[in-house]
């Protein structure tokens, strides 16, 4: 199984955000986050969007600003989040415009939907702060996260 790129983005962005304190020089704007991670604005804006909507972060205006996670995104389950971006959809299309001429009769479909289900399963006890723990916060502490002279106000 693969994650989708949202999912990936989502999971790397709250990463650095639980490490990166609350001063404004360390605070990123979802443009720092689009450039420290190499990903088009557009697609770093909806995916900060859905954490925010999911109420895991928040995105300060102004001066000053930028994004910052709440306490519930520091306690979120790796599995919810994980289950969230990717959906609850079965890993193979049996049903898709030519649909599998075993669906009737598969057992196939039910075993990939149980591995699916184990792999979220195993995600469900980890939260933000258990993946952020020693070694990884540090190293995430020094990947930069600011574009450039003032870009602490030049975007969400």
């Amino acid at each position: 199984m693969r994650l989708l790129r949202s999912t990936d983005l989502a999971l790397r962005v709250l990463m650095r955000l639980a490490v990166a304190g609350d001063s404004p020089e360390t605070t990123p704007t979802t443009r720092d986050v689009a450039a420290a991670m190499e990903v088009p604005y557009t697609h770093a804006a909806k995916v900060v969007a859905e954490l925010q909507h999911m109420g895991l972060l928040e995105a300060r205006r102004g001066r000053g600003g930028g994004l910052a996670l709440t306490e519930k995104g520091r306690t979120a389950s790796v599995g919810g989040l994980v289950r969230a971006f990717e959906g609850d959809g079965d890993v193979v299309d049996c049903e898709g415009a030519t649909p599998c001429p075993l669906n009737s009769a598969c057992r196939l479909r039910g075993a990939l939907r149980r591995a699916q289900e184990a792999f979220f399963a195993s995600l469900d006890p980890i939260t933000l702060t258990d993946i952020v723990a020693e070694p990884t916060g540090p190293l995430l502490l020094g990947i930069p996260t600011v574009s450039g002279p003032g870009s602490a106000s030049s975007g969400r």
